[in-house]
């Protein structure tokens, strides 16, 4: 699903006015509105195919919606507390799936230790808004190559961790505390604390609740406070569906969209699976309590420089949730390491996680020395 600003605008008669068009194209964006009952053209009958298969999934779980009259509560899978099993996505016999039973619930991690050789600080992976532990798998073998062990983990509601119902379990420093718990469970000392996007929020509201134990801190597409923008809308959209039709309402939507979605389509199939497995097993109370911290989390950046843990700022060269800019802007204000990953979007340990990789062990070694 590509969150990014529309090339066109594609409406029906009922939404055509001169001020529409008008306001469409100041925005930098092709109005194809039509203004009145016609026969479309071959481009027309195209575009209109597009919009069957991606906006009326969209319109239908909306109607379920409204027509449901009165709120009902959201769909949630009963949390399940038996042991959890790799995904057949994670066939490495080096990697370990465990349960960590902290103060806010049970989190399933994966762990990674070096084989041999001279061990270094532990790497602490914390992923954002509806990813996971496995969005950083790529990275596990390398960083644990040189030397570090490493842990990634599922917040609370995201794929093998469930979640509270109480979505003021999801602001950035209830989920920081579960970070801090993973610390103490792990017992690792002062670590390389790792987190992307939504998962950097709540890294540094870790960080910044004990400074102590970490060496340092990479924010991986993250970004100064709340984001804004494109994806926003989408949050907006999803609410609805969350609180009506739960995770099924959301992957029916997803489905619709990735189906014309050339990024998803090149993935390998077995990776398509999962990330739908991913999505339907999430915590809908998750996604919204989430969707909350993200954009109302305030600027903390002076916050996080005056504890002197030092940092790296690390994106994709097309990020398009917080843009590279203000990514850069961040990276100044902090004094921090800086490093922009190329053939990389908003999740370069996924898109190229060798360069990903290589910017970590740089930083660290720079931080280690």
């Amino acid at each position: 699903m590509v969150l990014t600003r529309p090339d066109t605008f594609l409406a029906d008669a009922g939404y055509f006015s001169e001020d529409n068009v008008d306001a469409v194209t100041e925005a930098g964006i092709d109005p194809l509105i039509a203004t009145g009952r016609q026969k479309h053209t071959k481009k027309g009958r195209a575009d209109y195919a597009r919009r069957k298969a991606i906006v009326e999934p969209v319109f239908g779980q909306l109607k379920t919606v409204q027509d449901a009259g009165q709120p009902q509560p959201i769909p949630t899978p009963a949390p399940s507390l038996t042991p959890v099993a790799l995904h057949p996505l994670l066939a490495d016999p080096t990697v370990r799936l465990e349960r960590l039973d902290v103060p806010g619930g049970p989190l399933a991690v994966l762990r990674r230790e070096p084989i041999d050789g001279v061990r270094r600080g532990t790497v602490l992976l914390v992923p954002g808004y509806s990813g996971s532990k496995e969005d950083f798998r790529l990275l596990l073998e390398p960083l644990a190559a040189a030397g570090h062990p490493v842990v990634a983990l599922d917040q609370r509601g995201q794929f093998q961790s469930p979640g509270a119902e109480d979505l003021a379990a999801y602001t950035t420093d209830a989920l920081g505390a579960d970070v801090l718990a993973v610390v103490d469970a792990i017992g690792a000392g002062p670590l390389h604390l790792v987190g992307h996007s939504f998962g950097g929020l709540v890294a540094r509201a870790a960080l910044l609740a004990r400074p102590a134990a970490f060496r340092s801190l990479t924010l991986i597409g993250s970004g100064q406070a709340g984001l804004t923008g494109p994806r926003v809308e989408m949050l907006a959209l999803l609410g609805p569906l969350l609180r009506q039709g739960g995770m099924p309402a959301v992957v029916e939507v997803m489905d619709a969209l990735n189906a014309e979605d050339a990024r998803f389509l090149a993935l390998d199939a077995s990776f398509q699976t999962f990330l739908r497995d991913r999505m339907l097993a999430a915590s809908p109370r998750a996604l919204l309590g989430m969707a909350d911290a993200l954009t109302q989390e305030p600027d903390r950046v002076e916050a996080l420089r005056a504890t002197g843990v030092r940092v790296l700022v690390l994106h994709g060269a097309a990020d398009d949730a917080w843009t590279p800019a203000l990514q850069a802007e961040m990276a100044q204000r902090l004094g921090a390491a800086y490093a922009v990953i190329p053939d990389a979007v908003h999740s370069p340990a996924v898109e190229n996680p060798g360069a990903t990789a290589a910017a970590l062990l740089a930083f660290y070694r720079a931080v280690d020395s």
